[in-house]
């Protein structure tokens, strides 16, 4: 018997522009769980009318969207991934390979950019510091899993209590704490399939995304990773 398909949870703010592009990409038969977290446009009724199961989470925050999708999502295996078309999903099937196998208990995307100006520098060079001072921690990447694939129950056992930007940072310091195996997976970084990035797109995102990301790794309630 064929095993059921991840669940694929997209936390979005602001995405209706970019949802039909998203959803139509995404691989057939496996279910769709869009969070809209709080949106001033039509993202929830666009989603729904192309078939994606629509939770709200009101609080604003990265975090919280992802969060409420775990708590939502039905599937024993969630793959998480931006709402705006930018991370390729041709990625999801060898990262859920990769967890179904055994191989890994949490497979993450490395973006590789497809072209200059997709990935402004201001958040490549926060992306890499990042990076570097998780490796320094013996955590095995060189990105902050902007997708990702895990058992839904296990991620949730792992008590992420972030729900801002800082959620895939936290993710990442408490998945190698408890010993977790990571693959990670290059999956091409495209511009976006509409609107602008929260984070990305400016300056004052980034700022906000590395101080959040920053606490963390000063030890906000997380256990230093040994090598």
């Amino acid at each position: 018997m064929p095993s059921s398909p991840p669940e694929i949870v997209l936390p979005c703010l602001d995405e209706a522009d970019a949802l039909p592009a998203v959803l139509r990409e995404l691989p057939a038969g496996w279910p769709v769980l869009v969070v809209d977290n709080a949106s001033t446009d039509d993202t929830a009724a666009v989603a729904a009318a192309l078939g994606a199961r629509v939770v709200r989470e009101p609080r604003r925050g990265y975090g919280a969207a992802v969060h409420a999708g775990l708590v939502a999502a039905r599937a024993e295996l969630v793959a998480v991934l931006d709402g705006d078309g930018s991370l390729d999903p041709a990625a999801l099937g060898p990262l859920t390979d990769a967890v179904r196998s055994g191989r890994a208990d949490l497979a993450v995307g490395r973006r590789v950019p497809v072209s200059a100006g997709v990935w402004p520098w201001h958040a490549r060079a926060g992306n890499a510091v990042i990076a570097a001072l998780l490796r320094g921690r013996g955590v095995p990447v060189h990105d902050i899993a902007p997708i990702r694939v895990a058992r839904r129950d296990a991620l949730l056992a792992l008590g992420v209590a972030d729900r801002a930007f800082g959620y895939p940072l936290e993710l990442l310091l408490r998945a190698g704490a408890s010993g977790w195996r990571l693959h990670e997976l290059d999956v091409a970084y495209r511009p976006r399939a509409g609107g602008r990035s929260k984070v990305s797109g400016s300056v004052r995102g980034t700022v906000r995304a590395a101080r959040d990301m920053t606490r963390l790794l000063r030890g906000a309630g997380v256990r230093p990773v040994r090598p």
